[in-house]
């Protein structure tokens, strides 16, 4: 295993990288990237082991419901490139489980990639989001064959490819990058039907990287949350990129092109929704403090928005729950969350995250937004001022109430709030690819079943003959409001 230190020294591996129009040749030492890779550096710290047989958490396979729900309340306390490790390597193994009986080399290669990551204690991200051009083209009448990522040549010991990805959160300070298409793919289009494992200071690689980190002058009152916890988002240019053989899992079967992106939304959206479950329960924790601390906890609409952002709360625990809860088995007996609870969680946390946004805004008041700075608190020319005027009642002085003024709006209502406000739909796939998998698992027959019971017809479209002998009230499955 790695430590923290020599986390950080395996980054200066020559990468290639960029952020608001410079290059940057230590990414431990870009102000706008840094937080990030030394919040990652605590995680190898934390879990470091000597010795040649250890290795972390996040390298672990469940093989129970338990042991699933075990590892995501696990992934709740690690740093974004852990968590990123930990369900890319199971989605190649989903993956790997899905393309063994007609591709066992590719399910060989990704076993194998799995042991290495976890021997090496490398941190992975999952790319997956093409630069897509004209969305309404497919990738291979695009007016440019790069805008999805392809195989530009195939060599006797391994391929060539080009391209972009978009939205790669925490690329700039992971070790390798897991390339996979970004959906089916077509006949013509094999050469976009790639998987591999690209590291990330690989000839050839790009990352042009955004950042919400708070600008370094700035005083970390002011932005509580956004300052220890940083996100880089990596616009990862792949320009005729050597992979070799052993690192290649798909390259130009179409049968498998989904395959990826399939397993992956899987474990991606499981790992949002735990996060999604801390997340509501923060936003309602927020809303009731800052409710109290002005006076209006008991007023019944601040009740009711408080209230409702509880039942958001508890609806995300309990499809949470019963994705584990209902795990179904690959063959090799590695458990999988159930496909069918974790795409509803999601998209119910996703759908009705503005709305919970909302409440918690119109709780706290235009304060959010307008609160003084906290050295302004400590100036003595206006901090009798503020003192005065922003105390409410015993036990809630100015400085309380502004430190969660600005907790609200660093949180939910500045550029960490807008990324995150961004990540909850789009983290995953969009709101209509979660509804798409809900519909392909539901039971739909059993659901017109039960619809042609109560409109007392047979399966084969025939009127029930007791069906006039039935008084009101008659089923037992369905009771009288």
């Amino acid at each position: 295993m790695l430590t923290g230190d020599q986390y950080l020294e395996s980054l200066r591996d020559g990468r290639r990288l960029f952020v608001n129009g410079h290059s940057v040749p230590d990414v431990t030492t870009e102000p706008l990237l840094r937080g990030g890779a030394f919040a990652a550096a605590e995680g190898y710290d934390r879990y470091y082991q000597p010795g040649d047989d250890s290795f972390g958490p996040y390298f672990f396979i469940p093989t129970s419901a338990d042991e699933l729900r075990e590892a995501q309340e696990r992934q709740l306390h690690w740093d974004f490139p852990t968590i990123s490790t930990s369900n890319g390597l199971l989605m190649v193994l989903t993956a790997a489980s899905r393309m063994r009986a007609e591709l066992p080399q590719y399910a060989e290669r990704a076993l194998a990639y799995f042991d290495d990551a976890k021997k090496r204690d490398i941190r992975i991200v999952q790319t997956i989001t093409d630069a897509k051009g004209n969305r309404a083209m497919s990738p291979a009448k695009q007016d440019d064959p790069d805008l999805y990522v392809r195989i530009v040549d195939r060599l006797p010991d391994g391929i060539v490819i080009r391209g972009a990805k978009l939205h790669i959160s925490s690329a700039a300070i992971s070790h390798e990058l897991l390339v996979m298409p970004t959906k089916r793919m077509k006949a013509g289009e094999e050469d976009y039907s790639v998987a591999a494992a690209v590291p990330v200071n690989s000839p050839g690689v790009r990352i042009i990287n955004a950042s919400f980190a708070p600008r370094p002058d700035l005083d970390p009152d002011f932005y509580p949350y956004s300052s220890r916890h940083i996100m880089t988002e990596g616009f990862v240019v792949f320009d005729d990129v050597f992979v070799p053989n052993e690192r290649v899992f798909l390259a130009g079967e179409l049968e498998h092109s989904a395959t990826f992106a399939h397993s992956l939304g899987l474990w991606e959206r499981l790992g949002s929704v735990g996060s999604y479950v801390r997340l509501a329960d923060t936003l309602v924790g927020l809303a009731q403090l800052v409710a109290e601390a002005n006076g209006l906890q008991k007023m019944s609409h601040i009740k009711d928005k408080i209230s409702e952002m509880i039942t958001y709360a508890t609806l995300i625990r309990a499809a949470f729950e019963a994705a584990m809860h209902h795990s179904t088995f690959t063959p090799e007996g590695w458990a999988s969350p159930d496909e069918m609870f974790t795409n509803a969680a999601k998209y119910h946390a996703a759908a009705q995250f503005s709305l919970m946004v909302r409440h918690l805004h119109d709780i706290a008041g235009g304060s959010v937004l307008t609160a003084p700075s906290m050295a302004d608190l400590r100036n003595p020319e206006t901090g009798p001022d503020l003192e005065k005027y922003m105390r409410t009642m015993d036990g809630v002085d100015a400085e309380y109430r502004m430190r969660l003024f600005h907790t609200i709006r660093d949180f939910t209502a500045d550029s960490f709030g807008g990324w995150k406000h961004v990540t909850v739909i789009q983290a995953g796939g969009g709101l209509f690819a979660q509804k798409v998998v809900v519909a392909n698992h539901y039971d739909m027959d059993e659901a017109k079943a039960l619809a042609l019971e109560v409109a007392g017809i047979t399966p084969e479209g025939k009127v029930m003959s007791s069906l006039a002998s039935q008084g009101p009230g008659s089923s037992p499955e369905f009771g009288a409001l």
